[in-house]
């Protein structure tokens, strides 16, 4: 057994987690499967467009990155880790603008989680001193008061309380904190505000959890298969894009040959 950073954390693989990951890995391809439909292939299905498939694509984000703070303090070599991760979202990002510029990803969810990571390295030692029923409180209400800032206003989903002042929405690196301007665009976008708030409740709700000695929960394999795809996420993630649009391609070749 060793100690992270100070903290009386073990590490070792928990394989449940592994599994949640990797379940809300399949449901992401899964989702940009039917987006490459819909939006490149021009495949008429309007539920896609409904609350329905909102609620299914918040699923899967907010799950990678709620998992991705829980998780942190579990890893090794944080820095290289959210270096890497940083860069595979910059990687996206370049192939996207030059293959792709008209569904560009700018600041998408690598980007994001990347950042949080490398931040919670700079400022852990400071983070770790708050008491983590605290932290998860302040996050969660900070997240949910600023879900709405990419609209410009401070609120969650459909309510919209405070209307944020526009001058605050100027260029790309206010983009990038969660004020963008009316020119930014981007079919993968997630800001610092709101997202990190939700990453550091997944990192309060861990130190809640191993506190409690809960952790063994998420001990044992449930799923394989899922657990697989868990530890290999950020490798499938970066491939999976252009495997299945060369998947759709064969097929609707195969489509217009007949």
């Amino acid at each position: 057994m060793s100690e992270n950073k100070g903290h009386d954390i073990v590490r070792k693989r928990y394989e449940k987690l592994d599994g949640i990951r990797g379940i809300a890995l399949l449901n992401m391809i899964a989702y940009h499967a039917v987006w490459d439909l819909v939006y490149l292939y021009q495949v008429d299905w309007n539920w896609y467009k409904s609350r329905g498939a909102y609620a299914w694509q918040q699923g899967i984000c907010w799950t990678f990155i709620f998992l991705s703070g829980f998780c942190w303090s579990l890893g090794s070599r944080t820095w290289k880790r959210g270096i890497t991760v940083f860069l595979g979202g910059a990687v996206i990002t370049l192939l996207t603008v030059i293959v792709m510029p008209q569904s560009k990803v700018v600041f998408g969810v690598l980007t994001l989680i990347g950042s949080c990571m490398l931040a919670l390295n700079a400022l852990d030692k400071w983070i770790r001193r708050i008491p983590a029923a605290v932290g998860l409180s302040v996050s969660g209400f900070l997240f949910f008061m600023t879900r709405n800032v990419n609209e410009r206003y401070l609120g969650f989903e459909k309510w919209h309380f405070i209307r944020i002042p526009d001058r605050l929405y100027q260029n790309t690196f206010t983009a990038y904190l969660g004020f963008p301007d009316k020119t930014f665009y981007s079919t993968d976008y997630f800001s610092l505000i709101p997202w990190v708030f939700l990453f550091t409740a997944g990192y309060f709700t861990f130190r809640i959890l191993n506190a409690k000695k809960c952790m063994h929960f998420f001990e044992d394999s449930v799923w394989r298969t899922a657990e697989w795809l868990g530890r290999h996420s950020f490798a499938i993630y970066m491939l999976h894009q252009p495997v299945i649009y060369a998947l759709l391609e064969a097929v609707f070749w195969v489509r217009d040959q007949i």
